[in-house]
């Protein structure tokens, strides 16, 4: 795979924690500027990869500007257009960052809520947050009921096989601790990453927290890519993930998982830590 790289971004200011930001992008030339102006805004932002999916429109350039102009937005361009989760799956790799998080390049996702949402990794009581669109709701664009009631069934599915309780499978916005999203295996394509990483994630017992989050849905007209097929998809995955595929297979190295009565002092130690370092 083609990867074109900028060189590594300078050492975060901030010690503790360094939050990597993953960007797939096809063809979104009227956002992407916008999107990554409001992530380099993060607190404890180490560094943006924006995975360009072979955009055929301005895209490219624009992914030109954005390097050049600052130091922690870094690039990579697939060979041919593989779909958003061949993206994820190259941006992942190139993570440095202790807690990595997925930011559409479309503005459905206001970046601006992005360190409320990872907060409950980064005090340790979290080793994967979700996003739900269907929590105590925030703003959210009203638009398509079939949609919304395909994203609850494959939920409901999603649910019924990880004995989990999530809202919302489907959310574009999912955080996760780096060393286990780096040692994920991921071999679904298209936009079966959503349904693929739920179940493993949940093989792995891990720590899932969700917290509410806004939604700014585009309409087809507008943009939005997701079709009927990739629902039809997603719900075989909801099988293929949960019942055939076991821990062992979906994961380079297991990750530690931290017992319960540890989470938490680790954080505040190291925040503690960072502090006296910076007094």
């Amino acid at each position: 795979m083609n990867q074109s790289q900028t060189d590594p971004p300078a050492q975060s200011s901030v010690q503790y924690p360094s939050l990597s930001v993953v960007v797939p992008v096809y063809n979104e030339e009227s956002t992407l500027s916008e999107v990554v102006r409001k992530v380099l805004a993060i607190p404890y932002l180490l560094e943006v990869i924006i995975v360009d999916d072979c955009s055929t429109d301005g895209t490219p350039g624009i992914i030109r500007k954005l390097v050049e102009a600052h130091p922690q937005v870094r690039t990579s361009r697939q060979n041919r257009n593989a779909g958003k989760t061949a993206a994820l799956r190259t941006g992942f790799a190139l993570t440095q960052g202790e807690v990595v998080i997925v930011q559409d390049a479309d503005l459905e996702y206001d970046p601006s809520e992005i360190h409320t949402l990872i907060q409950p990794i980064l005090d340790g009581y979290a080793d994967v947050v979700f996003g739900s669109r269907f929590l105590v709701r925030k703003a959210t664009r009203v638009l398509y009921f079939y949609h919304f009631l395909a994203n609850k069934l494959l939920t409901f599915l999603s649910n019924s096989m990880t004995n989990l309780n999530m809202t919302d499978v489907e959310t574009g916005y999912k955080a996760f601790r780096g060393d286990i999203i780096r040692n994920m295996i991921i071999v679904s394509s298209g936009f079966g990453f959503e349904v693929e990483v739920t179940a493993k994630v949940a093989k792995l017992k891990c720590a899932i927290y969700e917290v509410p989050i806004s939604y700014y849905g585009r309409t087809y007209l507008e943009g939005k890519k997701v079709s009927f097929t990739d629902g039809l998809v997603a719900l075989w995955l909801v099988f293929r993930f949960n019942l055939f595929s076991g821990l062992r297979s979906s994961f380079r190295n297991l990750p530690e998982i931290p017992s319960r009565s540890t989470r938490g002092s680790s954080a505040e130690e190291a925040r503690t830590e960072s502090l006296m370092k910076n007094d």
